[in-house]
């Protein structure tokens, strides 16, 4: 039986990106993936939000994906665009970049970090105790590890075995995306009409066509086919256009449902594992990045024993409610796209609504990802939010605020008189930094707030503490976060 700290089931976006945080922080980790390669067949997520850009630029890694994709504003509400380039942040934009290029990236980047990775097999149950879990693989032999974390897609085999509820709304539309080949020439382009939403678009090769249609019976669960796909083209177009040659076809839906609790024990739950909703908006794969940076670092405390268990309670309590918030925006979104005179009637409105500025940096933020606010209580509006990367200057010369993440461990921040604060007791989890900066503080939305003259910034770059010329909670601050003195 091998033995790791932590298991990873499912080596997507979600699993890699928390399989790195972990190998930042020391931790043994382990990924269990069913797929042979990191190969993906099929359409899956299209583009990288601002706030995750920012949390790959925490780690050092963003460069390796803006090389790759296509800055863009990509930020929309039901198709109606959000303009995010005058939002205080290094990247007030979008990347369109598919999942099938993200995931070997990220992958690299993992497999530099030195984490294992158990292909080709797939978990077929598990056992566990007071100290740890016995993992069963349909291959090789069973693993034993002190913390399980399912990030195994929307049917997770992990959330289902551990018993945690999945409650939400069944899908009301349902659609058929495919790569296939036509004997005649398609229509090209977006159509909504009577019957849903439609797309044929020519991909790279110059001979595929990228189907998406709107199917009738929202209920179908089987695998789809060519026949499927081809009576659903003929309702849509009136013909099937010949089609041939699939090389995939998928379905999705506008199913909504999230996992009751995070964690049930030693076994958590991250990504799609949690949540699923429909993929207008593009939010999918970028909560499942958050919630697995938002999880490592606590994870990775309790393993090493810096933190008591309790802290990974605080993973749910923060993460839960931002993608309960992203449930009930999509099924919003559905709602808007719903192809009726009166629903054109409501998107009219809400088109010349988002057209003024507060409605469109309100919702922009949210669908970006940069006003996430965690409840750590009344005080500074910096509290619980992202720290802003700001350009400093620190003894050895300019620095930014992001570049003291890379290791993904926490930080304070000292932006008054150099030397002001003594953590011993946290000196060899907590980095101080004393640093001067001398332009205003602005936060999405919120708009300027004054300057503060200390921060504890989290591993995952939100500001735990702000202090405003005294010491008052820090140490209750360190306590909480990083363990005790």
């Amino acid at each position: 039986m091998a033995e790791h700290a932590v298991v990873i089931v499912g080596g997507g976006p979600t699993g890699l990106m928390l399989a790195g945080e972990l190998a930042l922080a020391g931790v043994d980790v382990a990924i269990v993936e069913r797929r042979a390669s990191q190969d993906l067949i099929g359409a899956r997520a299209g583009g990288l939000h601002a706030r995750t850009i920012e949390v790959l630029d925490q780690r050092g890694i963003a460069d390796r994906f803006l090389s790759r994709g296509q800055v863009a504003q990509v930020a929309g509400f039901a198709w109606i665009r959000l303009d995010i380039s005058d939002f205080p942040t290094r990247h007030p934009y979008g990347l369109a970049l598919s999942q099938n290029h993200f995931e070997p990236i990220l992958a690299e980047w993992v497999g530099e970090l030195a984490v294992p990775i158990y292909r080709g097999c797939e978990v077929t149950g598990f056992a566990q105790d007071d100290t740890g879990v016995d993992v069963e693989l349909s291959s090789g032999p069973s693993l034993r590890t002190e913390y399980l974390v399912g990030c195994d897609g929307g049917r997770s085999v992990i959330r289902k075995a551990a018993g945690i509820a999945f409650p939400g709304w069944d899908p009301t539309t349902s659609n058929l995306i495919a790569e296939v080949e036509m004997a005649e020439e398609p229509e090209w382009g977006l159509r909504r009409d009577a019957h849903g939403i439609h797309s044929l678009s020519r991909v790279d090769d110059g001979s595929t066509v990228r189907v998406l249609v709107t199917e009738q019976r929202p209920g179908r669960t089987a695998e789809p086919t060519l026949r499927d796909l081809g009576e659903a083209l003929v309702t849509a177009y009136g013909t099937d256009f010949g089609v041939h040659s699939p090389s995939w076809i998928s379905r999705f839906t506008d199913m909504a449902r999230q996992a009751a609790a995070y964690r049930a024990g030693r076994v958590l739950l991250a990504g799609d594992a949690a949540h699923v909703h429909y993929p207008t908006g593009g939010q999918g794969l970028n909560i499942g990045v958050q919630d697995a940076v938002n999880l490592g670092w606590k994870l990775a405390q309790v393993v090493k024993k810096t933190s008591p268990a309790r802290l990974l309670d605080t993973y749910h309590a923060e993460r839960h409610p931002i993608a309960a918030r992203v449930l009930r925006d999509t099924m919003a979104q559905v709602a808007l796209l719903r192809p009726d005179d009166r629903t054109d009637a409501l998107r009219e409105i809400m088109s010349e609504l988002l057209g003024m500025d507060e409605p469109r940096t309100r919702l922009a933020a949210m669908m970006s990802g940069l006003d996430i606010h965690y409840d750590l209580g009344a005080g500074h509006p910096l509290l619980g939010r992202r720290m802003p990367d700001l350009d400093l200057i620190a003894a050895s010369g300019p620095l930014r605020v992001f570049t003291l993440l890379h290791d993904a461990r926490p930080v304070l921040l000292n932006l008054g008189e150099p030397g002001g604060f003594d953590i011993t007791p946290w000196a060899d989890r907590v980095e101080v930094i004393d640093a001067t900066f001398a332009g205003p503080w602005e936060l999405p939305v919120l708009g300027d707030v004054a300057a503060p003259a200390a921060v504890l910034i989290r591993p995952d770059g939100y500001v735990a503490w702000v202090g405003e010329g005294t010491e008052t909670g820090l140490r209750d601050a360190l306590t909480t976060w990083f363990g005790s003195p």
